[in-house]
């Protein structure tokens, strides 16, 4: 019997349960052959020969959906969970090695990538040059189950999604203007104040919402909501060109305009109300786990932005 299951085993090739996975995860063979690099056709011959030769049916097929079926969800689950232990196995046996190496994918919102992380990147190639990045920079926010990313940063906390979270920075939240349209339109000297003005709004990317701007009163945190003639969708750092450009007020991180307040292109009004902040989040699916080139890159940006390692999590 035994001997019997080992020779179905060795007939079920690896690949053709990754292929089943990817079918399975997806919900396509047309998406898991993209994925995998081969053809529909050579997913749906895996796929019958996994069937035939378990003598189960995975998958409901129609002409516009596919789905599995109960047992075939089983399946799709324990092979999944094999798989992974297998990935996990193999990145084990390449850290022993104490060379961190291979491509990590990162997902950062511009503002910090532009004045925080992409500066980072020279010191970090430095320390570890067998180490490739490949750097998603948008306000878009990335779904590890299906973007394949390593990490990411988001500017703001995460609801409870099962993820790991470690805090970079609380960035300075600061409203400044042009000196020419501050001689034009006058100075705000009140929050009331900022109804006579033009207030450059931002869209954030999947929900259209306009980000209400915040301010500090009396250790008090206030979320102001304002109106303006321009509103910039999905980059953040536009909002800065056209506050140079005089086109009104507008709220940025105090890290991201530090050049142009001295420079004197940009002037900090509302001081008064100022000291909120939003934290910057590193963010990355929780494993038992974590390979060597996603723990000294976190390390790395951790120590960098002067807060504690990754030596106490799960490795």
């Amino acid at each position: 019997m035994k001997a019997d299951m080992q020779q179905a085993m060795d007939e079920i090739q690896l690949g053709t349960i990754r292929l089943f996975c990817l079918a399975a995860q997806w919900q396509s063979f047309t998406v898991a052959a993209q994925k995998a690099g081969v053809t529909p056709a050579a997913v749906s011959r895996a796929v019958a020969r996994l069937e035939q030769r378990l003598g189960i049916r995975l998958f409901i097929r129609t002409t516009r959906h596919m789905s599995l079926t109960e047992v075939g969800q089983g399946y799709y689950q324990q092979c999944q969970q094999a798989l992974m232990q297998m990935q996990h196995a193999q990145q084990q046996a390449l850290d022993r090695q104490n060379k961190p190496s291979g491509t990590l994918r990162i997902s950062a919102p511009t503002p910090y990538a532009h004045y925080r992380l992409l500066p980072m990147i020279p010191a970090f190639h430095r320390l570890y040059p067998a180490i490739n990045l490949e750097l998603h920079i948008s306000n878009q926010n990335v779904d590890f189950g299906q973007d394949d990313y390593d990490l990411a940063i988001r500017g703001n906390y995460l609801p409870d999604s099962g993820l790991i979270a470690r805090k970079l920075e609380s960035a300075e939240l600061i409203v400044v203007a042009a000196p020419e349209y501050l001689s034009q339109y006058g100075y705000p000297h009140t929050l009331d104040d900022l109804q006579k003005h033009n207030c450059i709004q931002y869209e954030l990317p999947r929900t259209s919402k306009k980000v209400p701007w915040q301010f500090q009163s009396q250790q008090q945190l206030i979320q102001f909501e304002t109106q303006g003639s321009v509103v910039c969708q999905d980059e953040f750092l536009a909002t800065k060109t056209l506050a140079k450009c005089g086109a009104g007020l507008m709220q940025v991180y105090r890290f991201s305009v530090e050049e142009e307040l001295r420079s004197g292109e940009l002037i900090e009004v509302l001081a008064e109300y100022g000291g909120a902040t939003r934290p910057f989040m590193l963010i990355y699916p929780y494993s038992r786990h974590v390979p060597l080139k996603v723990r000294v890159f976190i390390d790395f940006l951790l120590s960098a932005t002067g807060q504690q390692g990754v030596k106490g999590e799960p490795q």
